[in-house]
């Protein structure tokens, strides 16, 4: 995290005095940097051993803020450089400083609850859904979980067959005949005017009748 440098406002001659860097920081390589530019009067001189600018910018000396260096342009970048927000931090202590970041330090609670709610659970069936995107939802979920629960792979004749008829596993055969019956005369050709679309599911229907019947006979 960089320290931005910040101008500071008028000081009185007494502050201008020279300052202890934190030995905690690395910052040997920023000495010398000085070429000698004298601060006026009611400015602190820069920090940096060596330097005589004045110290137009503030650096903090640590991660709380309760106190700061000033420094000339140049080695205020220097010292932004060589910044360690984490410096004495444990990687525990770290971790939780990111996680904590992340949310700009705020509490937080789980999804669908809140403070003194207990956590009460999402029901989507008790939204308007005008456009059944929820209502579909719902049947390809039990779609899948009725098609996990059966005997039969997904490719199976018998799986192929319980989807015609729409039918969940297992069943028993008062339940296929009246299925079947049901369906036949839905698509029978006679009583759709010899249409071929129900000719054809009319067939399909029969064969997963016989398919299945096989299977309860197994």
């Amino acid at each position: 995290m960089v320290a931005h440098g910040r101008k500071t406002g008028a000081r009185s001659a007494a502050t201008a005095r020279r300052r202890r860097l934190d030995p905690l920081l690395d910052l040997d390589d920023m000495a010398g940097l000085g070429d000698g530019f004298a601060a006026t009067p009611d400015t602190p001189v820069c920090d940096m051993p060596g330097c005589t600018k004045p110290g137009e910018y503030r650096a903090p000396k640590d991660r709380t803020l309760s106190g700061y260096y000033h420094f000339c342009l140049e080695h205020v970048r220097a010292y932004n450089k060589a910044w360690n927000y984490c410096a004495g931090m444990s990687a525990d202590e770290i971790e939780t400083h990111v996680r904590t970041s992340t949310i700009w330090d705020r509490p937080t609670w789980r999804m669908g609850g809140g403070l003194g709610t207990g956590g009460r659970h999402f029901d989507p069936a008790s939204l308007d859904d005008p456009l059944g995107v929820f209502a579909a939802a719902r049947d390809a979920e039990a779609r899948h979980a009725r098609e996990a629960a059966t005997p039969f792979a997904n490719d199976s004749r018998e799986a192929r067959a319980l989807r015609v008829l729409d039918l969940d596993w297992p069943l028993t055969r008062e339940d296929l005949r009246a299925r079947y019956l049901v369906l036949v005369k839905r698509h029978h050709p006679d009583a759709n005017g010899g249409d071929k679309h129900a000719e054809e599911r009319f067939k399909k229907v029969s064969e997963a009748y016989r398919v299945l019947m096989a299977a309860l006979e197994a």
